[in-house]
């Protein structure tokens, strides 16, 4: 099978991908922005052609690129796993005729109005929301929902640009703030109270073959605010067997069929509070900050393969044994600056050492990050257990113990 696969060398993780589809098979070929030369021994020898192009999410460019291969082999597939790169390779597709994720599903993944109507109409519970395309349509929804509300880019990924006001001052400074950046529509939705987490799958044909469901600890938008939070994300292996999970489950089999997700990677974002179980924002590919990995060590399969195995042979190759809970807990640093020591590895260490995946501790000297910046944007430590509870209790004493000097 011939996959052309979008951006293979950047970010450093979408090499997984391509080694996976290598791994399984699949003869490769790249779509990609840098330079062939820059790509390394590795990367090259996984596939078997490479097109580079001044902009992937270049439409015509993309279109191009896909032809330039066409003229040598029969596609089979188009693959693209970052958000911002999904609706050119849809429009690609269609453009093409090679198969996969259309333009109408792409387009319910990353117009965040557009998906959520989706969605109540298919009975699956969601935020009030709509798009706004003036300070008037968006004290009019203010005055008939109530605050808080979140405010936020129509296409935005994640918690990208997502900003909570709690009166009209605020949101029209939002608004203002929004308008100097450029943003025309934004979205704005219900602000829903609840315990934040989400729902991934992997899908064949409509039909869930793989899915995992992970915790935030904090909410994403809380622990985005303050620094002193060691935020952690942390994936379950009691999904089997638990009715609060069987309820996600179903919803998220609801959202694949509402959106029209036929063969995809998915990311599903809910909260749990007073009004019940809500599904947030839904995105047609993988889960970013390194949650596969986690479903991996989780698991003990790789998932990446797993992905590109159904991608390639219409089927799984495994089943996930959920072995063990997985968790990454965030380490920020005291102040921003550049990062001048840590205190509390050894100790860490020594604790938890048989349980720790992974680890990243950037060196002094080099600059820290905003908090704002994420998950994975400083220091951070992987961890896995058996027992979700004993590994949440790890995660804390991680989050307590490591500090971070910066100066």
């Amino acid at each position: 099978m011939n996959i052309i696969f979008v951006e293979p060398a950047f970010p450093a993780n979408q090499r997984r991908f391509v080694h996976a589809l290598a791994s399984v098979g699949a003869n490769v070929y790249g779509i990609g922005e840098s330079d062939e030369t820059h790509l390394g021994p590795d990367l090259r020898g996984a596939m078997r052609g490479y097109y580079r192009v001044g902009s992937v999410t270049n439409v015509q460019q993309l279109i191009d690129a896909v032809r330039h291969f066409q003229a040598q082999v029969w596609v089979d597939g188009l693959e693209a796993t970052i958000e911002a790169h999904t609706m050119p390779a849809a429009q690609a597709r269609e453009a093409t005729g090679v198969p996969g994720t259309n333009v109408r599903t792409t387009w319910l993944c990353r117009d965040k109005p557009s998906m959520k109507e989706a969605l109540r109409a298919a009975g699956v519970p969601t935020a009030a929301s709509a798009a706004i395309d003036s300070s008037a349509e968006a004290k009019e929804f203010a005055d008939r929902v109530g605050y808080p509300l979140i405010v936020k880019p129509r296409t935005g990924a994640g918690a990208q640009g997502t900003v909570r006001v709690d009166g009209d001052d605020e949101l029209a400074d939002v608004l203002h703030q929004f308008g100097e950046e450029g943003a025309t529509s934004l979205a704005i939705e219900e602000f829903v109270e609840g315990h934040e987490g989400f729902y991934d799958t992997i899908t064949l044909d409509g039909r869930v073959t793989h899915d995992w469901v992970t915790h935030y600890y904090p909410n994403v938008l809380e622990a985005m605010r303050h620094r002193w939070i060691s935020p952690q994300f942390v994936t379950t292996n009691r999904v089997d067997g638990n009715d609060f999970y069987a309820e996600v489950r179903e919803l998220g089999r609801r959202v694949v069929d509402a959106l029209g997700i036929e063969t995809s990677a998915t990311h599903m974002e809910w909260f749990y509070g007073p009004k019940g179980l809500r599904f947030s924002e839904i995105g047609c590919r993988p889960p970013g900050v390194g949650a596969w990995d986690l479903y991996s060590a989780a698991n003990e399969i790789d998932v990446y393969r797993e992905w590109a195995h159904v991608v390639v042979h219409g089927r799984p190759e495994h089943q996930m044994k959920r072995s063990y809970a997985a968790g990454l807990v965030a380490l920020r640093p005291d102040r921003d600056g550049v990062v001048t020591g840590y205190d509390g590895i050894d100790a860490v260490e020594s604790r938890y050492g048989d349980w720790v995946i992974d680890a990243h501790f950037p060196p002094p000297g080099q600059p820290t990050q905003p908090v704002e910046a994420g998950f994975m944007a400083n220091a951070w430590v992987r961890l896995r257990h058996p027992d979700y509870d004993t590994l949440r209790g790890m995660l804390d004493d991680v989050g307590r113990t490591v500090k971070v000097h910066a100066g």
